[in-house]
């Protein structure tokens, strides 16, 4: 019995467009993937935000996307999803089809705090997602109402031992780098201060009107508070000095070697999302950031840009460095 090959018994002309036809079909399919990179996008790009608009992720994430709107000639259509300290919107994309056409603007604490903070996570921020570009550091400032009578960094610590157990300090949550600035400060210089933990703006609320003595909040959330000399700042929690307030000190250069609790925003993907596509809005990122520099170091936010690799090496060690200071502090959340 002779096995049939497709092909076999053609004439030899017939079985040359044959072979060429085959041979055409599969460099289609091996360059389909190359053009559909290219072609990106071709259609409205979500950018969710875990947080509530108007927060400093949402101000960062809307200025960002309008631009990569100007430059892929398509809509960044940002979307909010608040909730859970950022968990429900961080899952949601973790979730979503890993397309190109979902992608996150988040911060430090969805995506390298809350996995040590909370006791049930579904997902683990660090391997179910992509890291695609950073976005920018804001440091947080640490800020006191005109009342208290501190004028410098020095003052404040010589009136917070003086005073142990009596002041009280809001922050946006329990576990966030809010909250565990503080911790980290008054554990360093052992005096004990009352944290009051709130759901987002209300914690400066309570700051402005007195009932809250000082927070460490991110610096473009109270930039216009603290030009209309209703806050009074005292010291920034990054390594080096912020370019939104350059004469202020930082904590570190004020008596506390190594103190760095800032934050920091940036773009991620749902894990599996072609390469090409996240060199693609990286390059953009890259392209767009000193643009919007004047705008963001106006408002608060230091630039940054880099590789995705980069990123990628930075969360994972700003995991490393908030778990500790997570589990020192005792937060937990169910």
């Amino acid at each position: 019995m002779h096995r049939f090959a497709p092909g076999r018994w053609l004439p030899r002309n017939l079985r040359c467009c044959l072979s060429a036809s085959l041979a055409l079909a599969a460099g289609i399919a091996m360059t389909a993937p190359a053009r559909a990179a290219d072609e990106y996008p071709a259609k409205p790009v979500r950018v969710v935000v875990a947080f509530t608009a108007g927060g400093t992720t949402d101000m960062l994430a809307r200025s960002v996307s309008q631009q990569l709107s100007q430059r892929f000639k398509q809509s960044f259509v940002v979307e909010n999803r608040p909730g859970a300290g950022g968990n429900i919107g961080t899952e949601y994309v973790v979730r979503a089809p890993s397309d190109g056409y979902t992608l996150l603007v988040n911060s430090v604490g969805p995506i390298s705090i809350n996995q040590t903070l909370y006791k049930k996570l579904n997902y683990d921020p660090l391997t179910d997602l992509v890291p695609v570009v950073q976005i920018a550091d804001v440091p947080n400032v640490l800020v006191v109402h005109p009342s208290l009578p501190a004028r410098t960094f020095d003052e404040f610590v010589a009136y917070l031992k003086a005073n142990p157990g009596k002041l009280n300090y809001s922050s946006t949550g329990v576990g966030t780098s809010s909250h565990l600035s503080g911790f980290m400060l008054t554990e360093r210089i052992g005096a004990p201060a009352t944290h009051v933990p709130y759901k987002g703006a209300d914690a400066l609320n309570d700051l402005l009107s007195g009932r809250i003595q000082f927070m460490f909040a991110t610096i473009p959330s109270v930039m216009a508070h603290i030009q209309a000399g209703k806050l009074r700042a005292l010291a920034v929690t990054s390594a080096r000095r912020s370019r939104s307030l350059p004469d202020l000190p930082t904590v570190a250069e004020q008596g506390f070697p190594g103190f760095e609790a800032g934050s920091w925003f940036g773009i991620f993907a749902p894990k599996g999302t072609p390469k090409p596509v996240i060199r693609q809005v990286n390059e953009a990122v890259n392209a767009a950031l000193p643009l919007l520099q004047a705008q963001m170091i106006r408002e608060g936010a230091d630039p940054v840009g880099g590789s995705p690799e980069q990123f990628g090496q930075f969360t994972r060690k700003e995991y490393v460095k908030w778990k500790s200071v997570v589990k020192a502090s005792g937060a937990t959340i169910d």
